[in-house]
């Protein structure tokens, strides 16, 4: 369906980003809007939970600003999986009511300087639609065969290598990150040829060691593609999971952004010694922005 041919002077889009210290994701995230916008012609504008700007709320007063007649606002969590994030962050920073309760602090009552506390508030009268993330939608198949034929194209062996396919997640405490990247995998699964797994940075198993030492003593396998199931790079894909596939000498993890886990990574060995080819997250691919907009249009 063509987003064109409804557009109305009455709608705005917040695509909603978790925010960064570094450069990277507000560097993704403008080229994702630009795109974006390129595509269906909508106003749109990146809102960041915390730390990068504009905030939520200021995504709100320039839709304002930029839309004469604006009632009505549709907000897309550019997330691969629900979570806390989606479940409850998001909802609350657009002044709408939690989709369920916090296990962080289940009385609602943050303390003063936490994130939801200090976030200024939406100031909006007309109606906000908050959509539901991505999910494990079979167009994320092709942009893991996009990044597999990437990575094959620089590798150092012959066509005829044996090869080996390692989807990799963040991992969560709650189980919504492990039924995504479960589902997408089985979907993966199905699909392809290669022998292939799923690993968990952190917080759940498998581990990518575990998955990695079990692909390949399961199977023989020259290389292997490890591709990260992540929207745009930043320390857990530039730092962190090159750290634990071996393709980096030392782990300086650096960051803090609140999500209550210390980022105990999992120190199994891995022991395969074949060649590791590691491709770009999803960044603002072209199969990234027609999801969005295929979002924007069942939604409007």
């Amino acid at each position: 369906m063509d987003t064109s041919s409804k557009l109305s002077n009455d709608v705005g889009i917040i695509l909603v980003s978790h925010g960064s210290s570094l450069p990277y994701g507000e560097e993704t995230f403008t080229e994702i809007k630009d795109k974006f916008i390129k595509k269906t012609g909508l106003v749109a504008e990146v809102g960041y939970m915390k730390v990068s700007e504009p905030s939520i709320a200021g995504a709100v007063e320039v839709l304002k600003a930029e839309v004469d007649d604006l009632k009505r606002i549709i907000a897309i969590p550019v997330f691969l999986a629900p979570g806390i994030h989606t479940k409850i962050d998001i909802p609350i920073l657009l002044g709408l009511d939690p989709l369920e309760e916090d296990p962080r602090c289940p009385d609602g009552n943050y303390p003063d300087d936490h994130y939801l506390s200090i976030a200024d508030d939406v100031d909006f009268d007309g109606e906000i639609e908050l959509l539901s993330p991505i999910g494990p939608v079979d167009e994320l198949l092709d942009f893991i065969d996009v990044r597999i034929s990437e990575a094959l194209s620089t590798s150092k062996l012959d066509d005829d290598a044996k090869t080996g396919i390692l989807l990799v997640s963040h991992g969560s405490r709650l189980n919504y990150n492990k039924e995504f990247t479960t589902t997408l995998f089985n979907k993966f699964n199905e699909s392809t040829d290669y022998p292939a797994n799923f690993g968990f940075m952190e917080l759940c198993e498998p581990s990518i060691p575990m998955s990695i030492n079990k692909l390949s003593d399961e199977n023989d396998i020259d290389r292997l593609v490890v591709v990260p199931v992540f929207i745009a790079p930043g320390v857990h894909t530039t730092h962190d999971i090159p750290h634990i596939l071996g393709l980096l000498e030392a782990h300086e993890h650096s960051h803090s952004h609140e999500h209550n886990h210390d980022h105990h990574h999992d120190l199994t060995p891995v022991e395969f010694d074949g060649e590791i080819l590691y491709p770009q997250p999803i960044g603002a691919d072209d199969i990234l922005i027609d999801i969005l907009v295929k979002m924007v249009n069942d939604a409007l």
